[in-house]
């Protein structure tokens, strides 16, 4: 059987999917994870894990791209008229739901897999948000900022930077160092091996093979779960065979891989007990919301720019994941507080003791 390009495309972003599922979900890779278990425990385990996929994405990447001349600039992440102030907005907005929602838009396609049923208000709430950003009502709302003529202005004074190669991985490396403390702990951070390494594959899926294509455009891109999520819903409400592209398959199978993966480590497969009393679905609700628009605003999630935006090096990505990052945080922190930051699991090294018993 032969397939056409773009559905050879589909099929290894079904693939990839699938791969990167069952891998978040046997170690629950997660970035909000990271920062929650830091505040709550001291445990840096999941957050070094975060930074070896940001070290291999870059890394791999880079290779990637020059060994097949993909051009990264013609990705969604170097568009014309960028705006860095929305960038920093949306970031600001994804960090806060982020954390209310108790997961990125990836994370909860996972935990939704293993048995989260709350999980799925929040896909569904970022898929209908991120829709509605970048289509619908709530684009108008944003317009006088994304198309301030002023702020682009501004914005076009920076450009579309492209960050020094050796910097950024030099800067990563010091903060894994900084995480891990001890060398012997780099060998359990597999998982975030493996997800950068998916990172270039998906450059390479839709850059390399996808070029190929006569019957219909692919665009180039990677990782990236926000929009795709809304765009995965309105193709189950409004079945299109045309809408059947890469991001798409990739929820998919990320959503099927963490199934299958839940099956054998049962561990996590019940999902979070942990309860934030009545508040807990109004959370849900309200952080799916934020983390649509803000993915949206901010060209993508946790994923999306902290991993396939920052591998192309755009100053953009570098903007967003620290916007994401510094509001998570506080956010976290401030749930924290109310008593409000869920403690579904302990996540220590494998030496048995968490960094705040050492």
């Amino acid at each position: 059987m032969s397939f056409e390009v773009y559905e050879l495309v589909n099929i290894l972003g079904f693939i990839l999917g699938l791969a990167l599922g069952a891998v978040g979900q046997k170690n629950q890779f997660c970035f909000s994870g990271s920062i929650k278990d830091y505040i709550l425990t001291k445990s840096t385990k999941r957050g070094a894990s975060v930074i070896m996929a940001m070290i291999i994405a870059v890394i791999s990447t880079a290779l990637v791209a020059n060994n097949f001349q993909i051009d990264l600039t013609q990705s969604n992440y170097y568009r014309e008229n960028i705006n860095y102030f929305s960038i920093v907005l949306g970031g600001l907005i994804f960090g806060v739901g982020m954390m209310l929602a108790d997961g990125c838009s990836n994370r909860h396609l996972i935990k939704f897999a293993q048995g989260d049923i709350h999980s799925l208000i929040v896909i569904v709430f970022t898929g209908i948000f991120a829709f509605a950003t970048a289509k619908g009502f709530i684009n108008g709302f944003f317009a006088p900022i994304t198309t301030n003529e002023t702020l682009l202005e501004w914005s076009s004074f920076i450009g579309n930077i492209t960050m020094n190669i050796y910097f950024v991985v030099g800067v990563l490396v010091i903060l894994l160092a900084i995480l891990v403390r001890k060398l012997n702990r780099v060998i359990s951070l597999w998982d975030g091996v493996l997800v950068g390494l998916f990172v270039a594959a998906a450059w390479y899926i839709t850059g390399v093979i996808g070029a190929d294509t006569i019957e219909r455009v692919v665009d180039l891109e990677a990782l990236s779960f926000v929009y795709p999520t809304g765009r995965a819903i309105e193709l189950f409400m409004y079945y299109d065979a045309f809408n059947l592209v890469f991001p798409i398959c990739l929820v998919l199978g990320v959503i099927i891989g963490a199934f299958l993966m839940s099956k054998i480590n049962r561990r996590y497969s019940f999902g979070c007990t942990a309860s934030k009393g009545q508040k807990k679905v109004r959370y849900n609700m309200i952080g799916g919301a934020l983390m649509g628009t803000g993915g949206v605003l901010s060209i993508g999630c946790t994923v999306g720019q902290g991993l396939s935006g920052l591998s192309t090096l755009a100053f953009a990505s570098f903007l967003a994941i620290v916007s994401i990052f510094i509001s998570a945080t506080i956010t976290a922190i401030l749930l924290n507080k109310k008593d409000e930051l869920p403690m579904c699991f302990i996540f220590e090294w494998k030496d048995n003791r968490a960094d705040y018993q050492i």
